[in-house]
């Protein structure tokens, strides 16, 4: 008996998959449900991929360049990543889906800390609808949370009450996210104003997660590399130069 597996075009397959994230593109695009949220909505492009790094909020920069970390805390990210599976900026953002908690610069924090404003719990809810369509679309193998809000999200229950000293370095195994088994592995946020990566315990977490994002089968499958037991860690400096180019207010 021919499975309904083996009637299914794969290219068909995949056309029909990227026309539905852009469908929830283009539904993020109009929505004006957040009154303090601050736009454009920014989303990366409709990489059908295995992996998803689900991000905080953009940046203030992030909407004039049109793509999610491509400021100062983006260059941090893919130093890591280079770091982890020897891969640039261009080769991780096509083939990693990125999303986010929410898709709008949230605005300033009010806080003396500075930085960017955590997004309220309404903003979250009325966020996470375009997060699971998303994943039923891809149905992620792996997933990327990056920094505590992110943490928190995709963890659910499994993250109450629990430190970045306790999350970030181990694989959590079988996470149901939004209706999809996954395992999941947490980075801190690379923004250059929080310092836990940069001091211990953090800094050795932090290796050791990118150890296990290297070592995952997921990212051996999509990067094409061997798995090894450690390596050099990244630089943690915070470089002052963009990494995405030039901005979109001056391609013209």
């Amino acid at each position: 008996m021919t499975s309904l597996a083996l009637l299914i075009d794969p290219e068909r397959e995949k056309k029909r998959r990227r026309a539905r994230l852009k469908t929830v593109h283009f539904a993020l695009e109009k929505c004006s449900e957040c009154k303090k949220m601050i736009g454009p909505v920014v989303h990366g492009p409709p990489v059908l991929t295995p992996i998803m790094l689900v991000g905080q909020a953009p940046g203030p920069r992030e909407g004039e360049f049109g793509r999610p970390f491509a400021w100062t805390a983006g260059r941090t990210l893919f130093q890591w990543f280079e770091a982890t599976v020897g891969a640039a900026e261009e080769e991780v953002r096509e083939k990693i889906y990125m999303a986010a908690v929410c898709r709008c610069f949230p605005g300033k924090a009010e806080s003396s800390f500075g930085g960017d404003r955590r997004p309220d719990a309404s903003e979250v809810k009325s966020c996470r609808p375009f997060l699971e369509r998303e994943a039923a679309i891809l149905k992620p193998r792996l997933v990327l949370p990056i920094g505590q809000l992110a943490i928190m999200e995709v963890l659910g229950a499994r993250g109450k009450n629990r430190k970045l000293d306790d999350i970030v370095g181990i694989v959590e195994r079988d996470v149901v996210w939004h209706g999809v088994t996954t395992d999941v592995i947490a980075l801190p946020h690379p923004s250059g104003i929080s310092p836990w990566h940069k001091l211990e315990p953090g800094k050795t977490l932090l290796t050791k997660a990118l150890v296990e994002i290297h070592n995952h089968p997921v990212m051996q499958e999509v990067f094409g590399h061997t798995p090894r037991d450690s390596f050099c860690p990244p630089s943690f400096a915070v470089p002052s130069l963009p990494p995405s180019g030039i901005p979109l207010s001056a391609r013209r």
